[in-house]
This record gives structure tokens, sequence and C-alpha cells, in this order.
């Protein structure tokens, strides 16, 4: 279990978010919503270990994570940023194979497991084809999914990803998707920020959103994130529908014209 205890956090001597308390458990997908330049990333960030909290902890199963070494957290957090470029000539196989990092002792080698569990990770995304490919020779899609192929080798149990279907295509969002509820079917946590709302309702157990400062929490976005709430958060005028499905209700949000 993650825990975000009184939580202030931001760059320098500027705080970008204030008292932030929530938990995700073994199996939440835990959406963060809000407009561009509201501290999302900030918030991920932090939760991570890329930026020291201005107060408050961020602990795993009742332990503060602050002052892990990075080796510890990894083989327990895996990150998927919104991007990644590399100037190096990598393999795609390379690049996955460095979620085994925290696993190598020092100066070794991936084993055969290490591949193997590489290999794997390739064919549940189904970009096996790349194996072989230059990183940064592929499309922006291709880079994403490679990165989240990364995240699944490292074999951590929490996937924290910022904005992880950006520059996917619709097919692409569908498989990713489908792989991170099955993550969370067996036990993975999932921290995402997104600026899909349908996200939220479909998958979400638990929603972030985040203005002005604070982040309020919404448990069960599927039935109580309401519409006054998506408005208030973007500062837009919208409309909530629902679609009737014969296993659930779909909600999906449309501007009001």
């Amino acid at each position: 279990m993650l825990e975000v205890r009184n939580l202030s956090c931001g760059y320098g001597n500027e705080r970008v978010l204030e008292n932030v308390n929530f938990i995700a458990k073994p199996g939440d997908i835990v959406c963060i919503m809000g407009s561009n330049g509201s501290g999302k990333s900030t918030l991920i960030k932090t939760i991570i270990g890329l930026l020291k909290p201005h107060k408050g902890d961020v602990l795993i199963d009742g332990n503060s994570i602050l002052d892990w070494a990075w080796r510890r957290r990894a083989q327990v957090i895996s990150y998927i940023p919104q991007s990644f470029n590399s100037t190096f000539q990598y393999r795609v196989k390379d690049i996955i194979l460095m979620g085994r990092t925290s696993y190598l002792k020092f100066a070794s080698s991936p084993s055969k497991e290490d591949e193997r569990i590489a290999e794997e990770a390739m064919e549940t995304l189904k970009i096996s084809h790349l194996r072989n490919k230059i990183y940064s020779q592929l499309s922006g899609g291709e880079r994403q999914l490679v990165k989240i192929a990364q995240a699944l080798a490292q074999q951590s149990k929490i996937i924290v990803m910022d904005e992880p279907t950006n520059n996917l295509d619709f097919g692409n969002q569908m498989v990713m998707i489908k792989h991170l509820i099955q993550s969370a079917e067996r036990g993975i946590t999932i921290i995402m920020a997104t600026h899909l709302p349908e996200h939220t309702f479909l998958y979400g157990t638990k929603a972030l959103l985040v203005k002005d400062g604070k982040v309020v929490v919404v448990d069960k976005p599927g039935v109580n994130l309401k519409k006054e709430d998506l408005q208030n958060l973007y500062d837009v005028e919208l409309k909530v529908i629902e679609l009737n499905s014969r296993d659930k209700n779909i909600k999906m949000c449309l501007p009001v014209i």
C-alpha cells in the first residue's frame, strides 16, 4: 500500500501543492486529473523521489521511502515519463532490459532470466517486431510502448505513469489500457496522470483532482465524479452523457456548443 501523507511539494522555495493526502491500495488505478501546469507532474515526481517534498511523507506499507536508495525504490516503483529521448543508439531490447538494472549486482550483465522477462514484456505489448530497432529512430507512440514494456520488465508493485496515452494511436491506447487493467487485477497499483475523463470514469478506482495548489480525492469516480467537478477543474462548460452497455454504463464528456 502506498500512502501520501500531509505532502507539500514544489521546486526550490516555490510550493506547488499543499497538504496532499491519499492512499493507493494494491489493485487500485488512481487517475490524476487537472489542467496543464496544475501540479500533476510535480506530485508524480515527488512520489517517485525525483523531487524532495517540502513537508510530509510518502510511505509504502507504513514505511517512509524518502531515504530509500534508488535500487530499493526501483524494485517497488516503476516510472513512465511523458517522454524519453535517448541520443545513444540503443536497441529496443536494450532499453527494456534497463528495467532489470535494480536486480543486477555490480558490474554484472543481464541473465537469461532477465532476457526472458524482457521478451515477455515485448510480447505482452505486441512489440516483439521492434526488438532490434534503434530506439531513437522509433515513432513517439512506439517509444511510449517500449517504455511501458521496460516498466513491466521491472516487475514493480507500483507503476507510476505521466500521461501514458500521449503519442499513442487508438489501437495502442487500447493495448496499454487492457494491460493496465490486467496488472491491477494481479494486485499492481497504477497511478497515472490523464487528460481523458473517460479513462477515469471507466477504469479509475480513485481520482485526484489537482487545482489551485490542492488535491481533492474522489473515491469510485465512475459513480462519484460529477459534471460539476470536471467543469470546476478545467474551467469549461461540458456535459456528461451515459451510454448503456450490457455490463455497465459508460460515461463520456462532450463540450457544450
